[in-house]
């Protein structure tokens, strides 16, 4: 079993390797099928691995090597495969193969085709290590590392200054969340004397140190999981190729955050605090990312906030200690947001790289296997009975009102329905009515190649049938089916599920069902049946251009942290860098330049000035001895 384990991320290792190095000495179908491949046979891996942990519940330890070894202090590579593991190995593999496969096809004619599948792979690989590793420093590895394939693949078109500038905001909003997460991990060593998980979870009373280590740790996941502060470099992250968009997005990157604090559950519980920051942090996030999507018309970015406002949502229930219930709406997720994310590239591909959904309309007729695809994933992020969104929201919005009151649960209830909203306008704008776009791209509206509608097709069925493995407890005792997803991790997280009646839960669902059919119809009336445009940018105005604007939040950073150092780096640049630094640096060289040019004049070349300071240094000599 250890090398079946070994081998789920060294294979995309391998793949990285074979096509980053080989390059253009391999074709693009030999390279789409090594990197496809390898990631293809790492979901078989992990497929096996979780069909045996079905079988024999103990958590599987596998040691490759001593890493660190001094003193007291030891850390070893090794892996820990549990069921919270086995969930996000089959996600990451799992979705990531689809994305793997779909970009075959959509990126098939670009240039740098052999580059990106090897940053795909390499994304892959550091992803597994991250979830694989029995230590915080493994997974600190891989946190490192999937920060950096981001910047690679968010810029990946880095010719275009705007997409390299988008690269470089990630690249630095995620060193902020990582310092934290470093400082988090140095507080644990220093208190507990180990960063591996079996040590550390041995913590059972709560301490000020542990408080703030939870909180170090905290600011990293707000890092990766980009929530309030650290959330704008998400949306700008639609500047990578549309299959980077879905891997970051769903499966992968953004995921880290939501693992890294269901792992430390334990100790996360024990600090009341940092849960409370957790929720509210959370709910923040989901209510301000939420409120930004329904004005916006690139059809990305409403994904792109969409991402924010779910993980906002997931970071809730942590914050209430429902662990599973976070995990469980990381899998739905993962499931409808790649699908919508490769949706969304379906329309762009046919498009011709349009993404502004008031250029769009009426393409349910072109991309038909595309329209139905993304209207499944669109009713699953929805909430609408019985595709996957519904159980693990359901689920989500259960324990905010049991543990934590009416407060929150109206907040998360208020996130969802605003996400029914704007969802249901992104599908109308871009699917129904007459086609708004340009002649030209008129001509050249054709269905996406079979590389990628099949993805879409598998996700949409995952989409359909993925939150069964989640039935909602109560109703699930009246009717004698338990909660697979809660009884499969209860092993490796703290589960502790909101307990209320059949009819309440009924009630609860049917009020949350009824509003959002309300709201589809409105969202119908308007955009189909009175077949409305959204607003230029001209014509948008008040409280409207100020969310369509994102609240200005970036320009806000950028007056208050961005400028100023700018002007500070400008100002030591000057005075302190050129006018200090350069100065005794430029000083040395040239003083040493004037004294050997002084030194220089002595070699006259004159054997008579030769002589004559050979006879004078005898004399010193022998003054000196004559002293001594």
């Amino acid at each position: 079993m250890n090398n079946i384990i070994y081998l789920i991320p060294i294979l995309p290792l391998l793949g990285f390797l074979i096509t980053g190095l080989a390059n253009r000495s391999l074709s693009k179908s030999l390279t789409s099928i090594i990197a496809c491949g390898t990631v293809g046979i790492s979901f078989l891996l992990s497929l096996y691995v979780f069909m045996h942990l079905q079988h024999d519940h103990n958590p599987i330890n596998a040691t490759l090597f001593s890493w660190i070894n001094s003193g007291n202090f030891e850390i070893n590579f090794s892996f820990l495969v549990d069921s919270l593991t086995s969930i996000f190995l089959l996600v990451i593999t799992g979705v990531g193969f689809l994305i793997h496969v779909y970009s075959a096809g959509y990126m098939h004619d670009d240039d740098g085709y052999r580059r990106f599948f090897s940053y795909l792979n390499l994304f892959v690989f550091l992803m597994l290590l991250l979830v694989l590793g029995d230590n915080y420093l493994i997974m600190f590895v891989g946190w490192e590392g999937v920060g950096l394939c981001s910047y690679l693949l968010i810029g990946f078109w880095f010719k275009n200054v705007d997409y390299s500038s988008a690269a470089k905001k990630a690249f630095i909003m995620n060193r902020i969340g990582d310092l934290g997460f470093l400082l988090g991990m140095l507080i644990l060593l220093v208190n507990v004397g180990s960063l591996n998980y079996d040590k550390v979870f041995t913590i059972s009373q709560s301490a000020p140190w542990l408080t703030i280590a939870t909180m170090l740790l905290f600011v990293g996941a707000m890092g990766k999981s980009a929530q309030i502060p650290l959330y704008t470099w998400l949306p700008d992250a639609m500047a990578g190729p549309t299959p980077v968009s879905a891997l970051i997005h769903a499966a992968t990157m953004v995921t880290a955050g939501i693992y890294m604090i269901a792992r430390s559950n334990v100790i996360f519980a024990l600090s009341p605090v940092t849960m409370t920051v957790i929720l509210i942090v959370g709910l923040l996030t989901a209510l301000l990312a939420a409120s930004i999507a329904l004005l916006q018309n690139d059809i990305k970015k409403v994904l792109a906030y969409s991402t924010v406002s779910q993980l906002g949502l997931m970071f809730a229930a942590l914050g209430v200690g429902a662990f599973s219930a976070a995990v469980f709406h990381v899998m739905t997720h993962a499931f409808f947001k790649a699908l919508l994310f490769l949706g969304a590239g379906s329309v762009i591909h046919a498009m011709s790289g349009e993404q502004d959904i008031r250029n769009m309309g009426g393409l349910k007729k072109v991309l038909p296997i595309t329209f139905i695809t993304f209207f499944i994933a669109t009713l699953a992020i929805s909430g609408i009975p019985p595709f996957a969104g519904f159980f693990s929201k359901d689920q989500i919005l259960a324990e905010l009102l049991y543990k934590q009151g009416y407060l929150a649960f109206g907040v998360a209830l208020v996130v969802s329905l605003m996400t029914c909203y704007y969802m249901f306008r992104l599908l109308f704008v871009t699917f129904y009515g007459k086609f708004r776009g340009t002649h030209e791209q008129e001509h050249h509206l054709h269905e996406s190649p079979k590389s990628m509608t099949l993805p879409l097709i598998v996700l949409s069925i995952l989409s359909v049938i993925g939150g069964f493995v989640g039935f909602p407890h109560a109703l699930g005792e009246s009717i004698g089916v338990h909660n697979w997803f809660d009884h499969y991790l209860e092993s490796s997280v703290i589960i502790n599920p909101a307990h209320f009646t059949a009819s309440q839960e009924l009630l609860i669902m049917g009020v949350t069902l009824v509003l959002l059919v309300v709201l589809i119809y409105l969202a119908y009336r308007k955009f189909v049946l009175n077949n409305t445009t959204p607003q230029t940018d001209n014509d948008i105005d008040g409280i409207q251009k100020v969310v369509y604007n994102k609240y200005y939040v970036d320009e806000i950073y950028n007056s208050l942290i961005t400028k100023p150092l700018d002007n500070l780096s400008a100002f030591t640049a000057k005075y302190f860098d050129k006018g200090i630094v350069d100065n005794i640096v430029d000083g040395v060289g040239n003083g040493t330049r004037t004294i050997g040019n002084k030194f220089r004049e002595i070699q006259t070349g004159n054997v008579g000035n030769y002589l004559l300071i050979m006879v004078l240094a005898m004399v010193v000599i022998l003054v000196v001895n004559f002293i001594n």
